[in-house]
């Protein structure tokens, strides 16, 4: 898809990989709205867009993002799905409300979102759905049990949506970022990453970077990205020696 005069919504666009969106969609000249829970980030973050603070796990919120969006724009062309955060708790020991706090953020809101663009998109005749989800949907990190089960499920949603609006003209596409350079770490709901992931901070590409692959991505009309593009690697090993792969990362996690 050509991004140019297109318009975009990304969620989570205060700060991390959804602002360098913004800013990445922008410069490819999309008409932008975007969403987040920080007005003053989204004003740092995308002058010139449609703001639109609010909880994307609220109902109201999210109609309100796409309403304000269409009644500016006059359309809706592309979703980024963007926005989430992390529980660095094991699972078996999780309190439930924060179990249940994750997936609402990581995988409710963002089909939340879905169901209503989608509508707008049929009207036009295609549009884009851009699912971030994570390496971890790929290969569970013991780390982060909880958000790799919901990524999982965004994974398995994309693909479904994929098939779904095929006839619509409507593209999904999943976005599968490794370490990325962002406060993700500092926003989790609780707990604290092991030591040996804090240590390959150092290997994190940055948001700027992840950015640019999505917009690429919407542009070449992929269906899954991969950000930085040798985490198909870690997933193909993950595939390959399931029982290697869990043990090194048991090790990280300090439970082997």
């Amino acid at each position: 898809m050509r991004i140019e005069g297109k318009v975009a919504i990304v969620t989570g666009a205060s700060e991390g990989i959804g602002a360098a969106c913004a800013a990445e969609f922008a410069r490819a000249g999309a008409r932008l709205s975007v969403t987040a829970r920080s007005e003053e980030g989204l004003r740092k973050a995308a002058p010139g867009a449609l703001i639109v603070p609010g909880d994307l796990t609220e109902d109201a919120t999210r109609r309100r993002v796409v309403e304000e969006t269409v009644a500016r724009y006059g359309a809706l062309d592309i979703l980024v799905n963007n926005a989430g955060a992390g529980l660095y708790l094991p699972s078996w020991s999780a309190p439930m409300e924060e179990a249940r706090r994750v997936f609402e953020l990581n995988l409710f809101a963002l089909l939340g979102m879905v169901q209503l663009a989608v509508p707008h998109m049929r009207a036009r005749g295609g549009g884009v759905i851009v699912n971030v989800g994570s390496i971890g949907g790929k290969v569970t990190l013991p780390w982060l049990t909880l958000y790799c089960a919901a990524k999982s499920a965004v994974g398995t949603l994309t693909e479904g949506l994929r098939m779904e609006l095929r006839r619509d003209g409507i593209r999904a596409m999943l976005v599968c970022p490794g370490y990325v350079q962002t406060n993700f770490q500092r926003n989790v709901r609780l707990g604290q990453p092991p030591e040996a992931m804090l240590r390959r901070r150092k290997m994190a590409i940055t948001a700027a970077r992840c950015a640019h692959d999505i917009r690429r991505g919407v542009e070449r009309d992929a269906r899954t990205v991969m950000s930085p593009a040798s985490g198909w690697l870690l997933a193909a090993l993950a595939g390959l020696f399931p029982s290697l792969v869990e043990a090194r990362l048991a090790a990280w996690n300090g439970t082997a």
